[in-house]
């Protein structure tokens, strides 16, 4: 199991936001996502936003913190990156 999360940078709805990703698998994404109890509307293709308030917990659940930099590279690797092209139809 390779899940991630990259430092909460993003700010809206009074507070920070991060993402997390799996490495592996959609479906791995979406059962650690319920076990941390992430709503599903968090997901957004293929990772789930995640508010600094949860990142502890993310951490003691098995997520790794890696650069957002790094959780790309893997995403991308994994083959599970939705492209910028793909959100917008262009691909």
């Amino acid at each position: 199991m390779t899940v991630l999360i990259d430092p909460p940078l993003w700010p809206n709805h009074g507070t920070v936001w991060g993402h997390l990703v799996s490495d592996e698998s959609l479906d791995e994404l979406h059962a650690f996502a319920r076990q941390a109890g992430i709503p599903e509307r968090g997901f957004d293709r293929d990772h789930y936003d995640y508010p600094i308030e949860r990142q502890h917990q993310l951490l003691e659940l098995g997520a790794t913190l890696v650069s957002t930099r790094d959780l790309v590279t893997r995403l991308r690797a994994s083959g599970l990156r939705v492209t910028a092209a793909a959100r917008h139809g262009r691909a």
